[in-house]
């Protein structure tokens, strides 16, 4: 289990919609089997159910990982999250009272943001070795704290950081178990 929070993103389309004076940004925030480069050699994955043991905790829905502008909270009930085939879907009850919030939707309605990214912690996960020396790591479950409306996606240097020492350690051990049949070849 990781302690680290790790942010992507996700290139999907968001739309805004209006239903009587209510106002909504929804779409997807993670998409399944989609692969999320995050350098040369290395690739992760999100499984479907990834997201459904989290989904009943206390998630906000924020513009660009910011934590001064939340535009929805599950547990005030105007962040509504759902997990289905396609991914994680969700919808933000845009508070027209927000300046910040109605900036936010207009740039989306405009087609001028238009991505997004979350917030988690890997709670379980598996590792593919690729005969190419390719890794890529599949996702089976997360803690989720955080949904973002975001200008720019892109992956947080931390998470990066702390997939490269994944990837090293994976390369470490099998320049071992190399190192290690070579010895017993040579004894024999």
């Amino acid at each position: 289990m990781r302690d680290l929070r790790q942010m992507r993103s996700v290139p999907s389309k968001f739309q805004t919609r209006a239903e009587g004076d209510d106002l909504y940004i929804e779409g997807y925030f993670s998409v399944f089997g989609g692969v999320y480069e995050l350098w040369d050699g290395a690739s992760e994955t999100i499984a479907p159910g990834a997201f459904s043991e989290t989904l009943g905790g206390d998630i906000r829905a924020l513009i660009d990982h910011e934590s001064r502008l939340v535009l929805g909270r599950t547990t005030a009930g105007t962040l509504e999250l759902r997990e289905d085939d396609t991914g994680l879907w969700g919808r933000v009850k845009i508070n027209s009272n927000d300046q910040d919030a109605m900036n936010l939707y207009e740039r989306v309605r405009r087609g001028d943001v238009d991505q997004c990214s979350f917030g988690f912690d890997i709670l379980d996960e598996e590792t593919e070795q690729r005969e190419n020396g390719e890794v890529r790591w599949t996702i089976r479950k997360v803690k989720l704290y955080e949904v973002s409306v975001v200008t720019f996606p892109a992956y947080q240097e931390t998470s990066v950081t702390a997939r490269k020492r994944d990837y090293e350690e994976i390369q470490k051990r099998k320049t071992e178990a190399w190192r290690e049949s070579m010895r017993k070849k040579l004894k024999e």
